[in-house]
C-alpha cells in the first residue's frame, strides 16, 4: 500500500493535455545547482550549516552532470519527459506572441546540453536565444548545438548559477525552466531572480515534475529521489506561492503528461500600468 503525502491542503491543478507542436528529438535541461531533500526548506538561510549544505549540492551537482552530458541526448527520458515539457514550453511562448512573428529575448535556465535553444532556433522565431546553466561540460555541448542549428546566428550560452543571473533588470521577454527547478537550493532566490531578468510584460514558464498525485510521489519523491539525492520537487501550492511572492500576476498552474506527470506553472511580469486620462482624453 502506498501512502501519498502530497504537502497540499487544496486540490491539484487538473489535468490538461500538452500544446501540440512539431519538434526534433530533444535533451533534458541539466540543473544549474542542486536542493535540499525534500522537505528541507527552500528559503534562503543565512546560516553557514545551510551555506556549507548548498555548496555540497552544487559540487554534487556538477560532477554528476559532468559524467551525464556525454550521454543526455541518448536518454530514453527525453520521449517520456523531456518532450512533453518542451513541446508545452513552445505552446506558452506560441501563445505569448499571440501568432505574431515579433521578436523577443529568450533566457532558458538549467538548459543542459541546449536542446530546447536549439529547438526555438530551429523554429526559426525571431528570438535572440540565450542559453544558461550551471555545469561547464553542458554549457560546451549546449554551444556546439547552438553552432550547428543556427551558425549564423546561434545562441549566447552562459555558465552562471541561476540564484545569480548575471544579466540586467528586465533582460528578457521570456524565461523558461524545465525539469531542473528540483535541484536548486534556495527556489525562492532563483524565482526572484527570474521575475528580476523579465522586462514588463513578459512571461515565465516553469516545469518541473508534479509529485502531488501518487504516481508523480512514487516517480519523483519516491524514485527520483533515491536516485538524485538531494532534490526537492515542490508542491504546486509551493511553487504558485513562490510566484506570487516574487510579484508575478496571473499565475495558472496545470498538470501535464501520466505516467510522469509534470507540473506547468505560467506567471507574468506586471506590465506597466496605462496612462491614466481626463474624460476629455488629455492625459492626467
Amino acid at each position: 500500500m502506498i501512502v501519498v503525502n502530497p504537502n497540499s491542503t487544496s486540490s491539484p491543478p487538473q489535468e490538461d493535455a500538452a500544446p501540440s507542436a512539431t519538434a526534433a528529438p530533444i535533451s533534458p535541461a541539466a540543473p544549474s545547482a542542486t536542493a535540499p531533500a525534500h522537505g528541507a526548506s527552500v528559503a534562503g538561510s543565512g546560516s553557514d550549516d545551510a551555506r556549507r549544505r548548498a555548496h555540497a549540492f552544487r559540487s554534487g551537482a556538477d560532477r554528476q552532470f559532468h559524467g551525464w552530458a556525454e550521454t543526455y541526448d541518448r536518454s530514453l527520458l527525453n520521449t517520456f519527459l523531456f518532450r512533453p515539457a518542451y513541446l508545452a514550453l513552445l505552446g506558452e511562448i506560441a501563445e505569448w506572441c499571440g501568432g505574431e512573428p515579433k521578436p523577443f529575448r529568450l533566457l532558458d535556465i538549467g538548459c543542459g546540453t541546449g536542446s530546447f535553444a536549439a529547438l526555438v532556433a530551429s523554429a526559426d522565431w525571431p528570438a535572440r536565444i540565450t542559453a544558461l546553466d550551471f555545469v561547464p561540460s553542458m554549457c560546451r555541448k549546449a554551444r556546439d548545438k547552438a553552432e550547428r542549428v543556427r551558425p549564423d546566428r546561434p545562441a549566447d550560452v552562459v555558465n552562471a548559477d541561476s540564484e545569480h543571473l548575471p544579466f540586467a533588470d528586465g533582460s528578457f521577454d521570456v524565461v523558461t525552466c524545465s525539469n531542473s527547478f528540483h535541484h536548486y537550493p534556495h527556489q525562492d532566490a532563483v524565482v526572484g531572480e527570474m521575475r528580476r531578468v523579465l522586462a514588463p510584460g513578459g512571461r515565465l514558464v516553469l516545469i518541473d515534475g508534479f509529485r502531488d498525485n501518487a504516481v508523480g510521489w512514487f516517480v519523483f519523491d519516491v524514485i527520483i529521489q533515491r536516485i538524485e539525492k538531494n532534490v526537492h520537487h515542490a508542491p504546486w501550492s509551493l511553487v504558485r506561492r513562490l510566484f506570487e511572492q516574487a510579484g508575478f500576476v496571473g499565475v495558472r498552474q496545470r498538470k501535464i503528461n501520466l505516467l510522469m506527470p509534470l507540473l506547468v506553472t505560467v506567471g507574468e511580469a506586471p506590465a506597466p500600468p496605462s496612462e491614466a486620462s481626463h474624460a476629455d482624453g488629455t492625459p492626467v
